[in-house]
């Protein structure tokens, strides 16, 4: 299968070849091996001792890590939101929940065509929540962690049945707690929506 853009979706675990790559995204060897580099440090792709490189393997205990470790950071970082957002970080909230339900209604008619911009939008809601959190230290794990949690979202999106307003309900109920400023409300929802795409996950058998 492929990605937007045209370039075909990498397996994970899948041997990354130097010459094939250059062909497939019309890169000079220096470009692409920084990029390698870049993704590496990132952990989204391994490097073998002098036998280049494969994309990070994928797995359940992973994602149920993954799913823990942002559930922690994420719900801290919305604490400190709502405790020290202004009038400012509130609009930024607005703005990007606007957004992301127009994308989502996008999402519903045409799932496939619309999921790049819904993957975009979705993550400047999640930036704009956390956005007022005064630890860049929180911040810098948390865009770690979004982007590895971004291919268990794509996998739930193709392997699972749920549909898109089950995940726009729970964008509404986060977007409530937080206008709110409701600490326990906002953990609790925003909890379960990072479970969300390890439930589908588990339920369909999608990984080992």
């Amino acid at each position: 299968s492929k990605v937007p853009g045209g370039h075909r979706l990498l397996n994970p675990g899948e041997r990354l070849r130097v010459e094939h790559l250059k062909d497939d995204y019309q890169v000079g060897s220096g470009t692409l091996r920084g990029a390698l580099a870049l993704l590496v440090s990132d952990q989204l792709v391994v490097p073998q001792a002098q036998r280049g490189f494969r994309v990070a393997p994928m797995s359940l205990v992973d994602l149920e890590d993954l799913t823990r470790t942002r559930t922690l950071l994420e719900c801290a970082a919305v604490r400190d939101s709502i405790r020290y957002g202004d009038d400012e970080w509130e609009a930024r909230v607005v703005s990007a929940y606007h957004k992301l339900c127009r994308a989502e209604e996008r999402l519903q008619a045409d799932p496939v065509a619309a999921f790049p911009e819904w993957e975009d939008r979705n993550r400047a809601f999640h930036d704009s929540l956390t956005s007022a959190s005064p630890s860049r230290w929180i911040k810098h794990f948390q865009a770690l962690l979004y982007q590895q949690a971004q291919r268990y979202r794509l996998l739930s999106a193709s392997g699972g049945r749920e549909p898109a307003t089950s995940v726009h309900e729970e964008h509404r109920e986060i977007f409530e707690a937080v206008m709110a400023r409701d600490v326990e409300r906002a953990d609790r929802v925003g909890a379960q929506h990072i479970a969300f795409s390890l439930n589908i996950i588990k339920r369909e058998g999608l990984l080992t």
